[in-house]
């Protein structure tokens, strides 16, 4: 009999972009992977599931309180009672939920479930909404997995008080150190001309999609200032969303046609990554961002808002900078500082983001799942 794991998340963009190095280590001892998550694929551009046995589209809502999650969990459930997997290993707060419910069953009979929390809802200074409405919900769940997995250190601080079951803690989901990395300057010349970016543009990159909570509007405003003293700075936007049409006007508005451009949702990322002198992310609430590894793994330095997710990957003054989500000028100060003299905030952000790369997850999740020292 094949010895399988079942993957779940509210949606398949999800598991192919933060799943892989689990999928490999999975793979490379012996187990069939499976996947089951809502397919939104076709929104992102060409990402895809190419590392997966098998692929269930089970239509999961994100928010845990939707009614349609009663059919996913339905459909979950017989997936899990006619899969016989070692493991169930879920993400994501709706699926996360349902996938604990549906695997009750499974558990009593063996199966190991796994969850791994990308970021709780709640935490130091969220709100009490948050509080109130997730902490009961991921504090009774708890009771139904066997190892729970954080990404954060504060997470694994929480949970390892509050919630009865075995507490891990990785280094986020692991970045792909095989497409980002520190070029050659022959190399990024090189992109710079394929990307048809001209020598003597400075070039800043943010990451994400264009919701309100990542906040791109603060990188905008603040390159008013930037462009003061280099005007041939340009931000590049990746990613897309809901906030597209509300941050063009805001480009416009400031007369910064020439030095923002929106890329949309791109493969390139780390073809960008790899010209930039600085990385920019100014939301409101993160887990444990994976654009800002991807950055610092190009020899970026960064600068970030301040939320628990940046507070646990950039240090502030060495690898780059740390600054309140709404302070435009201070994004624009640090920007410029970075700009004024990039290799000194650049080499200690590489140092740093060697410990969350795919290689180093890879091993934390091994001995998490098979105890291996």
């Amino acid at each position: 009999m094949s010895k399988k794991v079942l993957i779940t998340a509210t949606v398949q963009s999800h598991i192919a972009q933060f799943h892989r190095p689990l999928a490999k280590m999975l793979h490379d001892n012996g187990y069939e992977v499976h996947v089951a998550a809502r397919d939104n694929l076709s929104e992102k551009n060409g990402l895809k599931i190419d590392f997966a046995d098998k692929v269930f589209n089970v239509p999961f809502e994100r928010s845990p309180l939707s009614a349609k999650n009663l059919k996913a969990y339905k459909e979950v459930k017989k997936i899990i009672d006619n899969g016989d997997y070692d493991f169930v290993h879920t993400n994501t707060p709706a699926a996360g939920v349902f996938t604990r419910l549906a695997a009750q069953k499974a558990r009593k009979n063996g199966t190991c479930v796994i969850y791994t929390a990308h970021g709780f809802h709640f935490y130091k200074g969220a709100s009490k909404k948050n509080w109130i409405l997730y902490y009961p919900i991921e504090k009774n769940c708890a009771r139904l997995t066997d190892k729970l997995i954080t990404i954060t250190q504060e997470d694994y601080t929480l949970a390892s008080e509050k919630f009865k079951t075995d507490v891990y803690h990785i280094h986020g989901v692991g970045a792909n150190s095989s497409r980002f990395y520190v070029l050659s300057d022959e190399e990024k010349e090189a992109v710079r001309k394929e990307l048809g970016i001209s020598d003597d543009t400075r070039v800043i990159v943010n990451v994400g999609e264009l919701l309100p909570n990542k906040n791109q509007r603060t990188a905008i405003f603040a390159m008013k200032k930037v462009v003061e003293k280099y005007p041939a700075a340009k931000l590049f936007i990746a990613g897309n969303g809901p906030e597209l049409e509300n941050l063009t006007n805001i480009v416009k508005e400031n007369n910064l046609e020439n030095n923002v451009e929106f890329l949309g949702y791109t493969l390139e990322l780390n073809k960008y990554n790899n010209i930039a002198e600085c990385s920019v992310a100014c939301s409101f609430r993160e887990g444990l961002p994976l654009n800002v590894m991807e950055a610092m793994l190009c020899e970026n330095a960064v600068v970030v808002s301040n939320n628990r997710g940046h507070r646990e990957l950039v240090e502030d003054g060495k690898t780059g900078f740390i600054v309140a989500p709404t302070d435009v000028d201070a994004f624009a100060d640090r920007i410029i500082k970075v700009l004024d003299n990039p290799s000194v905030y650049a080499k200690p952000a590489l140092e740093k983001a060697q410990m969350f790369t795919d290689k180093n997850v890879y091993n934390e999740l091994e001995k998490i799942y098979f105890k291996k020292i």
